[in-house]
């Protein structure tokens, strides 16, 4: 039967995280630090927006692009948050999620063989992505010396005839690691040199723990008419199930997405759609007290782990870290296995995230404190008896 699938379907390999998610939601007593979602439920005010949407008997269709006025407040958000600026009408299509913006993305731009370049350790989703668009994903690999930061030169070697475009997450999952605005700058001007395209996931943008420390690549010279933009209401809002993302890109990008869309889902939900207008418009207070639980979590267990002897950095952004297992003499697989089976503790193997994050595990912080505290002390106990 395997003759009538795809061949490059076959060759993806099915997601790391969700196995082990899987694995612990078959099992009692388990403390998950394994899937990113955050531990708080949606504000109340977002809810009851789409609640009167439908009492309204507002769930028809919208445009294809969505509802013109949530990319109005799409337009404001990311002009007064992150100083760049798109037209609502022909620049902002809101998406089902952020991986389905991705995803049409990368289909709107790739031919057969295109490459495109992905640093590494990168969110699961990526290879697989360009390669169901007939790409070949290039991985860009960084190292915890470096603080999981790509070279210009990495970059710059990687690039081939064939290269297409260059996918950028930061803050990064799984790493937490953040570039800086001369970071950014020097990968910009590589881009721009070699007359390439940037897809930047900033899905995290609002977690960041120092103030305006986030930086879109969208804002540098030059930048704008070459980047795709990806974010969504997931992360910074607590709207994971909500299922809403959102592109932002010039016109002659936005256009080819948009065909993509046509043929496959018509239009996001209209109810979550009212939902996020309510966010943008009056969501930022909430942002805020989650951003401060999650630093103050972040700053716990980073401490913890260190303690224990699992090095990792701090990270300055999303809400993952990122430890080093390879003192314990396990796999990342091993590790998170054992430590799921006999402990109960979830957590991902690094190698979920590309052959760099071999020797590392994501830990996810955005668990209450008091199930970190059980977690750590779980943690300690089988990192003392493996060794």
């Amino acid at each position: 039967m395997k003759s009538y699938l795809a061949s490059r379907i076959e060759q993806i390999r099915p997601s790391g995280i969700r196995r082990f998610f899987d694995l612990a939601n078959n099992m009692e007593g388990i403390i998950s630090l394994g899937v990113g979602e955050p531990d708080f439920t949606t504000p109340w005010s977002i809810c009851h927006a789409s609640i009167q949407s439908i009492e309204q008997g507002f769930t028809s269709y919208t445009e294809i692009e969505g509802q013109i006025e949530l990319r109005k407040e799409i337009s404001s958000y990311m002009s007064n948050r992150f100083k760049v600026s798109y037209s609502p009408t022909t620049e902002i299509i809101v998406t089902v999620g952020g991986s389905q913006a991705l995803d049409s993305s990368l289909r709107a731009i790739i031919n057969p063989g295109d490459e495109v370049m992905i640093v590494e350790p990168s969110y699961v989703a990526y290879k697989a992505l360009v390669s169901m668009a007939g790409g070949n994903p290039i991985p860009i690999v960084t190292s915890f010396e470096d603080e999981f930061k790509p070279h210009p030169e990495q970059i710059k070697q990687a690039i081939s005839p064939r290269t297409k475009a260059i996918i950028l997450c930061f803050p990064n999952n799984p790493t937490g690691s953040l570039l800086n605005q001369q970071e950014l700058e020097a990968i910009a001007e590589i881009i721009v040199e070699h007359d390439l395209l940037v897809i930047t996931d900033e899905i995290y943008a609002e977690l960041t723990y120092e103030k305006d420390t986030f930086y879109s690549i969208a804002s540098i010279k030059g930048m704008r008419d070459r980047t795709i933009l990806v974010s969504g209401f997931s992360k910074a809002f607590a709207m994971t199930g909500w299922r809403l993302g959102f592109i932002c890109a010039p016109e002659w990008l936005t256009q080819p997405i948009l065909k993509v869309l046509q043929h496959t889902i018509i239009s996001a939900s209209t109810i979550t759609q009212y939902g996020a207008i309510e966010a943008l418009k009056n969501g930022q207070e909430y942002i805020v007290e989650m951003r401060n639980s999650y630093r103050k979590r972040r700053n716990f267990i980073v401490k913890q782990l260190n303690e224990i002897g699992l090095h990792c950095h701090l990270p300055e952004g999303a809400f993952y870290v990122f430890p080093s297992i390879r003192q314990t003499g396990q796999t990342s697989e091993q590790f998170a296995e054992k430590l799921l089976i006999r402990y109960k503790v979830a957590v991902v193997p690094g190698n979920a995230f590309g052959d760099s994050g071999e020797g590392y595990i994501r830990c996810s912080y955005a668990t209450s404190i008091e199930k970190l505290q059980v977690a750590m002390e779980r943690i300690k106990k089988f990192v003392g008896d493996v060794k």
